[in-house]
């Protein structure tokens, strides 16, 4: 018997990376899997991929298109994972404060309004996705490093308030995804390799390796209010 035989895992943000390498191994476990994402192509093509129950296309950090999925969704939820948001870099000099005032009430309300509409739907667990690498304050991180040190307080909090569903948190360093490649570009290679010199675990973090994390959280029914590091000790690595 598998893992996840009979139970119902939803991904928000699902189409690729993170996102679509978990919904793959939950299906590997036995789910049945439901995919989310803004590009309804790519989520066909994602679903074709992991063998999907279904999709559904719609922006996971809008408060009512959020609330609409939950309440439409067709019977019980077991684990929902969380990929929605991400992080926002600039010098004070630099940034735009409106999208940066935006960004903070996404990150900081986005758990609170998945926590909400999870009440009477979903009988698992929550597991949202955050990082390691804005824990220390350094120029250009300021909005980042701020919403990395609250997610931790607020997954517990959140914990306490809407148990029995469990909500974790899972802390990434550099995970090779699509996206990293989109955003160094060239400068991947490099970057990959500087990885493998440095990490003490010898090798790049990858979307399997989240996956596995995810579908633990997902299955370990003692674990819950926690902050759960995957970085392979880059955060322990001397910078310079």
């Amino acid at each position: 018997m598998s893992k996840l035989d009979g139970q119902t895992v939803v991904v928000l943000g699902g189409s690729a990376g993170m996102g679509l390498e978990t919904a793959r191994l939950a299906r590997a476990e036995g789910a049945e899997v439901v995919i989310t994402g803004r590009n309804a192509d790519r989520l066909k093509e994602a679903a074709a991929d992991v063998d999907a129950l279904s999709t559904a296309a719609f922006d996971a950090t809008d408060p009512v298109q959020l609330q609409g999925f939950f309440d439409d969704f067709p019977g019980p939820i077991d684990h929902v994972f969380v990929t929605a948001g991400g992080p926002y870099y600039g010098l004070l000099k630099d940034l735009d404060l409106e999208e940066a005032r935006r960004h903070v009430g996404m990150e900081l309300t986005l758990p609170l309004y998945i926590g909400r509409a999870a009440i009477g739907k979903v009988r698992g667990s929550l597991t949202f996705i955050g990082g390691t690498g804005a824990r220390q304050v350094a120029p250009g991180l300021t909005v980042t490093s701020a919403m990395t040190n609250a997610q931790p307080s607020l997954i517990a909090g959140l914990a306490l308030e809407i148990a029995p569903i469990r909500v974790n948190l899972i802390a990434a360093g550099f995970v090779d995804t699509p996206l990293s490649a989109r955003l160094l570009g060239d400068d991947l290679e490099k970057r990959r390799q500087q990885l493998r010199d440095t990490l003490p675990i010898g090798r790049v973090v990858g979307p399997a390796d989240v996956a596995a994390l995810a579908v633990h959280l997902m299955t370990n029914t003692a674990l819950t209010g926690a902050t759960y590091d995957i970085d392979g000790g880059q955060q322990f690595v001397p910078k310079g």
